[in-house]
């Protein structure tokens, strides 16, 4: 099973168009420490050819260019983008779908009710969507069951809630309800081996642990270093936790659950421009390596 890493930012990318923090000044100024990213997506596959992909970000355009096999190659409209999974309904994990407009068929979407809700009312994608070629939706269970997609039939995929945050236009803004926020456990047939992904997370509760523990990769929120990141910056009152995810260097965070964990392969995803882990000579960087934690990025691949 290969998945690709097409965006491995949080939402404004890296950098952010308006953002002047340090971060940000050194991506413009051309320092090597500085890595350029996209809005976070990934896309998986099991022969090479046909492609699942998760989330359909801003930058779907870019991402698809940087990677051949999702490129038209068969016939004179094409993609090998077979499926779309949308794990919420977040506009860094959604608006791609109006560039993906031209399709020649109705895109297949996987999503669950609460998102499909979200997407044809607070932010209506999928009903813009049908003023084109439309979708075919195919809801997903809340209950952790088990589903294949064609096209993709060595994968399993079993869709894991979380408690995250729905967004703003959400009726559920603060009141989640199971299916707002779901992660992935993706499951290779053939050798056994899963991984199991989460861009957005607010709390690991026992049913999320489990996954990551018998994870074999585990690609994870990374979206702040500490819980009030986007306040010291200067760039909003708002804690990480407010905006439902949980920071890394905390006791109980992202740092402490994976270190806890001695199985998987640990990277993370979803990195926000004000994180300090984005210098790769920082301080918060080399902590990071010591407890063998890696950091996503754009174009890395990972086959297992």
């Amino acid at each position: 099973m290969h998945i690709r890493i097409l965006g491995s930012a949080a939402g404004g990318g890296f950098p952010q168009w308006n953002d002047n923090g340090p971060n940000c000044r050194g991506v413009r100024a051309g320092d090597p420490n500085f890595k350029p990213r996209n809005q976070s997506s990934i896309t998986v596959s099991s022969n090479g050819e046909d492609w699942i992909l998760i989330n359909a970000s801003p930058d779907i355009r870019a991402q698809i260019e940087s990677f051949p096999p999702l490129q038209p190659a068969r016939k004179v409209r094409d993609t090998g983008i077979s499926s779309i999974i949308i794990t919420d309904s977040q506009i860094d994990h959604t608006t791609g779908l109006l560039i993906l407009r031209e399709h020649d068929k109705p895109w297949d979407i996987y999503c669950t009710r609460s998102v499909y809700e979200d997407m044809t009312t607070g932010f209506p994608i999928f009903n813009i969507l049908g003023h084109f070629r439309g979708i075919n939706w195919h809801e997903v269970s809340t209950e952790q069951i088990p589903y294949s997609i064609p096209k993709a039939d060595d994968i399993v995929f079993t869709a894991v809630p979380l408690k995250s945050e729905a967004p703003p236009y959400s009726p559920h803004r603060h009141n989640t309800v199971p299916g707002d926020n779901v992660g992935y456990k993706i499951e290779d047939k053939k050798s056994g081996k899963n991984l199991f992904y989460a861009p957005g997370l607010g709390v690991i509760e026992d049913h999320v642990y489990e996954y990551l523990k018998n994870a074999d990769v585990v690609l994870i929120d990374g979206t702040v270093w500490t819980n009030d990141e986007m306040s010291r910056s200067g760039v909003s009152n708002k804690l990480a936790s407010e905006m439902g995810h949980l920071d890394q260097s905390s006791k109980g965070g992202i740092i402490d659950t994976l270190t806890s964990l001695e199985k998987p392969r640990k990277i993370l995803i979803h990195i926000n421009n004000t994180n300090p882990i984005l210098n790769e000579q920082s301080e918060e960087r080399k902590v990071l390596n010591s407890h063998g934690i890696e950091v996503s990025y754009d174009g890395m691949d990972i086959i297992i």
